[in-house]
């Protein structure tokens, strides 16, 4: 599975992705806001992720910048299955890419395959000390649901005070029908 959007390409990571996946994803700030990175992250590791297996109904991708030369690896976005059996959007985003719209924009994408899946709603969750993660989390729709908990950060050794978020999908498509109707 593949997506495109006006400046991105978002596609499934391949073997010969490591060296550029464990150079965008090398930094400290950026892998202990993740919950299963390790710290250092290594090419062993990036080649690690790269080779697991992958549930084919829940895309997990790298980010791609579409130019005119080689793309250029900016992160990566995927859906995932938590232990309590929800489905949760992650992101993240090679730090010198903050700020430009990247992970707002890879994560809309992934919103509508999540709508082309069916799938009736979604988790999401971010580190208190990472507080611009959640504000992508708002700008995608998602809403706080007024638990803080401890999540672990692999990279960290230990748990840290995560924000629980959630998106409902499957009312979505009856509200649009519900605004047509009364048009």
């Amino acid at each position: 599975m593949f997506a495109r959007t006006a400046r991105l390409l978002l596609r499934p990571g391949w073997a010969e992705d490591a060296p550029a996946l464990a150079a965008a994803i090398g930094d400290e700030r950026i892998v202990r806001n993740l919950a299963t990175a390790p710290w250092p992250y290594r090419l062993r590791d990036a080649e690690a992720f790269l080779a697991q297996p992958r549930d084919p109904l829940l895309p997990t991708f790298l980010i791609f910048e579409r130019t005119d030369a080689d793309p250029q690896l900016l992160g990566s976005c995927g859906l995932g299955r938590r232990p309590s059996g929800g489905v949760e959007l992650g992101y993240w985003i090679a730090r010198r890419h903050w700020g430009r719209g990247v992970a707002t924009e890879a994560a809309h994408a992934l919103l509508d395959i999540a709508r082309t899946l069916r799938l009736p709603r979604l988790q999401a969750s971010h580190f208190l000390d990472n507080p611009a993660s959640g504000r992508v989390l708002e700008k995608l729709g998602f809403e706080p649901i007024g638990i803080t908990a401890p999540r672990l950060s692999y990279a960290r050794g230990e748990d840290a005070p995560a924000r629980l978020f959630r998106l409902e999908l499957a009312n979505e498509g009856a509200e649009q029908l519900e605004e047509s109707i009364a048009a």
